[in-house]
């Protein structure tokens, strides 16, 4: 039986980046509601407050199907196509005319893109699978982190567990690197959040940007750090200035850091080792 060409495996994995890609947009809309209501409620029980009366706990991730936030009407199938139901739709509910958010098929498609360059750049093969498993977690948490700025324990210490266990292997470093690289990537961010509290007042970031780091360590080792937060402070600082000059958005206004790291991570797990060389070649130390 012939091998199936690489060409189709690419293409393989972007329509299976479209279907995850709607999964993931409903991560990123529910995993912070149901963690909400679930904080909400230990805090009553740690205050030893009455409880209140029994609401509907906000929909599940996998059981509870996909439904119009404004008039709760389920959706059909057709609805829920990747990328082309919002397009027949023409980006409004067909039951109560509620406008619906580019953010699905802009999910969608990039989890499809993401999603076929990792397969071009490994092939078939189990590191293209772990990659689209880093790839499609950096998704969720960047959408989850860009619209609430919180980065889920849920989703950051599997994603450190995952980079750990796999350098046992090892698949993409060895198991001292991946350790190193976790904790240097934790207390790089750590350290700096406390000086800046200590000179400001002020928190810089959240906690859950150290552990997103110390995740990407743990996948790539320690030589990777570096060059992921100077090339996220980079993409956060042009976003940051763009915003304020294009659509005059408040300097004072906190903006998520996650989704820069998460980015930055993403471009040096793909792209590190070409960008080490050219930065090399053109330093004159290649």
């Amino acid at each position: 039986m012939p091998e199936m060409p690489l060409v189709l495996w690419i293409a393989f994995a972007g329509a299976l980046g479209l279907v995850v890609g709607s999964f993931l947009n409903v991560v990123i809309l529910r995993l912070p509601e149901r963690m909400a209501a679930s904080w909400e409620q230990e805090a009553r029980e740690v205050l030893a407050l009455e409880a209140e009366p029994a609401a509907p706990l906000p929909p599940g991730i996998v059981r509870e199907p996909s439904h119009c936030p404004q008039c709760k009407h389920r959706l059909s199938t057709l609805d829920n196509i990747p990328v082309f139901g919002w397009l027949f739709l023409r980006g409004r509910c067909r039951y109560c005319q509620m406008k619906i958010s580019i953010q699905y098929p802009l999910v969608e498609l990039l989890c499809a893109v993401l999603s076929a360059v990792i397969v071009w750049k490994f092939g078939p093969s189990w590191s293209a699978l772990a990659g689209l498993v880093f790839t499609w977690s950096l998704i969720a948490l960047s959408g989850i982190d860009f619209r609430t700025q919180l980065l889920p324990d849920q989703l950051t210490l599997p994603l450190l567990w995952l980079g750990l266990l796999l350098a046992l292997l090892p698949m993409f470093v060895a198991a001292p690197s991946a350790i190193i690289g976790a904790a240097i990537g934790y207390l790089s961010l750590w350290s700096v959040y406390w000086l800046f509290k200590l000179l400001t007042g002020k928190e810089g970031m959240g906690y859950g940007d150290f552990k997103l780091l110390a995740a990407l360590g743990a996948w790539m080792g320690p030589i990777s750090l570096l060059p992921i937060v100077l090339l996220s402070s980079l993409i956060g600082a042009l976003v940051g200035v763009s915003l304020i000059v294009l659509r005059k958005r408040d300097s004072q206004i906190p903006m998520p850091f996650g989704p820069f790291i998460a980015a930055a991570g993403w471009v040096w797990f793909v792209a590190g080792d070409n960008l080490l060389q050219g930065y090399l070649h053109l330093s004159g130390l290649g």
